[in-house]
């Protein structure tokens, strides 16, 4: 096994899901630690990055980054999962006109209160929520607040409509085009999507999963973002080795540098490798740097 340490973008095709990508992934790299930023379910394409080796510890820091989707929405049919993989529920002869669809999807835009759907992973009392509704089972799921950040149609070719949403962690697409449909009074699903970005990465860097199969080892690694580059929204702050050392101890070390913000985060570097993420808190004399995740030396 090889000890690598970073993340891979994958542009993750249809008909597969995102485990077999991560599989395929680890087998090519052989590797043993690698994780994904964030599920896409098997008729979804587009970006999906995998962490490696010590690159698993950057998911809290990645994962409420910004997600950008485009979807395409079939208005006029509910359907029980509120994607084209489940049965039609309802049906409506009646659709909008296409001037009223980006005025119905303004409305989606900012703080929104979304109510998960019931073939979802989403835990309720005790158990997921997708096995219930496989037993038959209705609940009330709670509404959840997630933000829209930006929501643009791109496309009305009714009975379909193509928008681009960029949005928090924990927003449900199809539920996105289940509301739509509703707010449209004429239901509607989400049948295709594709993943655009996720924070700062974009699926024009992705690798395609078919394209595997025709690298080298030590090619597929060099497509590898190393530790030091996995966190560009966050601000670097270098420090020498000796308190390289001690915060990879879990000390906090005194903050060398003015300009950060006190209890901002940073990504601590030393000769060029990823040392920590570190909180600056204000201390006597001095602001320090107080480790919150610390990483190997590679």
């Amino acid at each position: 096994m090889l000890m690598i340490s970073g993340i891979v973008l994958m542009d993750k095709p249809a008909g597969c899901t995102s485990f077999d990508v991560v599989r395929r992934v680890k087998k090519a790299l052989q590797v043993r630690k690698i994780g994904h930023l964030g599920t896409l379910d098997p008729f979804a394409t587009g970006l999906l990055p995998l962490c490696i080796g010590e690159a698993t510890k950057l998911a809290p820091f990645l994962m409420p980054e910004p997600k950008t989707y485009r979807a395409t929405v079939k208005l006029g049919e509910d359907t029980d999962t509120q994607d084209l993989t489940g049965q039609v529920t309802a049906r409506s002869e009646k659709l909008p006109d296409a001037d009223e669809v980006p005025k119905a999807a303004a409305r989606f835009v900012g703080e929104i209160e979304q109510v998960p759907p019931m073939y979802s992973a989403v835990h309720y009392q005790g158990q997921r929520a997708y096995k219930l509704a496989r037993r038959g089972e209705k609940v009330d799921l709670p509404p959840r607040k997630v933000t829209i950040y930006r929501l643009e149609v791109e496309e009305v070719a009714l009975p379909e409509v193509t928008i681009t949403v960029t949005c928090s962690q924990g927003t449900y697409i199809r539920t996105l085009a289940a509301d739509l449909g509703a707010a449209l009074d004429c239901g509607g699903h989400l049948t295709a999507l594709r993943r655009l970005k996720v924070g700062a990465f974009r699926v024009e860097e992705a690798l395609p999963l078919a394209a595997l199969e025709n690298l080298s080892l030590e090619e597929l690694a060099g497509r590898i973002i190393p530790l030091r580059d996995c966190l560009p929204g966050l601000r670097p702050a270098p420090v020498e080795p000796e308190a390289a050392q001690r915060l990879r101890q879990g000390q906090p070390v005194p903050l060398s540098e003015n300009g950060f913000r006190e209890g901002e985060q940073v990504r601590v570097l030393a000769a060029g490798e990823l040392v920590a993420v570190a909180q600056v808190r204000q201390g006597a004399p001095q602001a320090v740097l107080a480790p919150i995740r610390v990483f190997l030396s590679s």
